[in-house]
């Protein structure tokens, strides 16, 4: 379910309401651990979603640094590819959070840009178990990936894929302050 659409130039930034693993994008992305193994929440949903040959290519990148992405196929996904990155777990905000989580963000728009992709999916990246404010993580997520469309000249459609109403809620509110509605 679409909650809000806007434009930023030539791009559509959509937040919906759904399952990410459903979703027939170029790329979407997981808020991986760092073993980049699988795990629980949306790890745990597109590995299993994917298949096992995602964990088989994931063994082959040895793990992944917090703030840092990392791209591999999508398997039995519609999503053509999978962009991991590991977001910050949440201590008060006095641990480079904020930046870390800046970096999900921004790496994987680098690697949008380097894979010549047009699509891409973002879950709600540190919110669930790593526990990182939602409303702050919102406000990260959305001016990030508006402030690194330029490495991604490509991307035509950013869609923030939110697993709650609440979650959803918190983006609606950063993104309409962006951009021009959509007809």
């Amino acid at each position: 379910m679409t909650v809000l659409t806007r434009r930023i130039g030539g791009v559509q930034l959509e937040i919906i309401v759904a399952d990410i693993t459903s979703l027939g994008v170029d790329a979407i992305v997981n808020a991986a651990n760092s073993s980049l193994l699988g795990g629980g929440g949306v790890d745990g949903a597109i590995h299993r979603a994917a298949g096992p040959d995602l964990v088989a290519e994931c063994r082959m990148l040895h793990g992944c640094k917090t703030g840092d992405a990392k791209i591999t196929k999508g398997y039995r996904l519609k999503a053509a590819h999978v962009i991991h990155t590991v977001g910050p777990v949440w201590n008060g905000g006095t641990q480079g959070e904020d930046d870390l989580l800046t970096s999900c963000y921004r790496r994987s728009m680098e690697l949008c840009g380097k894979h010549k992709l047009s699509s891409v999916a973002f879950p709600a990246i540190s919110t669930g178990i790593f526990r990182f404010p939602g409303g702050r993580a919102a406000k990260i997520a959305i001016d990030t990936t508006i402030e690194a469309l330029p490495a991604a000249p490509l991307v035509g459609q950013v869609i923030f894929c939110c697993f709650s109403e609440t979650s959803a809620a918190l983006h609606t509110d950063v993104l309409a302050r962006h951009g021009s509605p959509c007809a």
